[in-house]
């Protein structure tokens, strides 16, 4: 067996409920919920109990599902299974960081319920939203972008997935732009056009609030969103640069690759990642955690493969 990559969800995996059962039966993940509410009051209640309007507020969004993605790492490595370097998906990012010790639990809290707060000042600013964009070249979706003024591909996932952030109002005529070039466009469950200049001020105003935040640095390889690479230098910078910069997913993942990973376990909510990366790479192995019974099936396919 080569190496395991833990990759951490990102906003638009939440689901009402997320997390209750492993809440329920693993200590360790509970432990993660308890210092979630102590640092953000409410937090575990969302997860369990809010209906899927509250849950997409990205203020709410964003400190739950780094919540859920740090409470399934613990309940995996609770059973024993560690990884050898982690990525995380947008605001996954922070849930990785934490994994790796750049940041402790009860800051990465503080941390991103900031960044979903001045991330969604910005969303409510301009009527904007985020489209996937499926079964068309990178080269065509980029193309099509070019004909509108507030279009942006920004999340280049795996071959024949793209995704695009904009005015909504120009992602809906897109849409018949990638129907006639043989695409679909699906609009997803965002509340704002993240990764594009529309979160320009959010980021200002991240940057600001990250230069007093304790960030130390990796005890293993974290990869970034923004360079496809490890974390390396300033660790603030990259994280504020991200919010404004496209998701290099396939480049990130292809480079994990060529750096050993042959196995790669999605943590929290959703199953976005393991439907993305089996389409950048056959030859690796795909397991998640989401729940109780994705814990099991995971440890049940890592212990046969091992």
């Amino acid at each position: 067996m080569g190496k395991i990559a833990f990759v951490f969800a990102g906003q638009g995996a939440q689901t009402p409920g997320m997390g209750k059962d492993v809440f329920d039966a693993i200590p360790e993940a509970a432990e993660v919920f308890a210092k979630a509410d102590a640092g953000r009051p409410g937090t575990s209640r969302q997860c369990f109990e809010a209906d899927k309007a509250e849950l997409m507020e990205t203020k709410n969004t964003q400190p739950c599902v780094y919540t859920v993605d740090l409470a399934m790492a613990a309940a995996l490595e609770a059973a024993g299974v560690h990884a050898d370097m982690a990525a995380g998906y947008s605001l996954g990012q922070l849930a990785a960081l934490t994994w790796a010790g750049a940041i402790t639990l009860e800051e990465g809290v503080r941390i991103v319920s900031e960044r979903g707060r001045v991330m969604q000042i910005a969303s409510e600013a301009h009527e904007t939203g985020m489209a996937a964009v499926l079964k068309l070249s990178d080269e065509q979706v980029e193309e099509i972008c070019s004909r509108y003024s507030d279009l942006y591909p920004v999340n280049f996932n795996c071959d024949g997935q793209v995704s695009v952030a904009g005015d909504k109002s120009q992602l809906e005529q897109m849409r018949e732009d990638v129907k006639e070039a043989g695409g679909i466009a699906r609009i997803l469950d965002v509340s704002g056009a993240f990764h594009s200049p529309y979160m320009n001020q959010a980021a200002v105003d991240f940057g600001e609030f990250l230069a007093a935040a304790e960030i130390g640095t990796v005890s293993k390889p974290v990869y970034s969103n923004k360079t496809a690479q490890p974390y390396e230098g300033d660790y603030r910078e990259l994280l504020r640069d991200q919010i404004i910069n496209p998701v290099f997913w396939k480049k990130l993942v292809v480079n994990m690759i060529d750096e050993g990973v042959d196995t790669f376990i999605e943590l929290g909510p959703g199953k976005a990642l393991t439907s993305m990366i089996p389409r950048i790479s056959k030859e690796v192995k795909m397991y998640r955690v989401s729940d109780m019974q994705t814990l099991q099936e995971t440890l049940e396919g890592v212990k046969a493969n091992a």
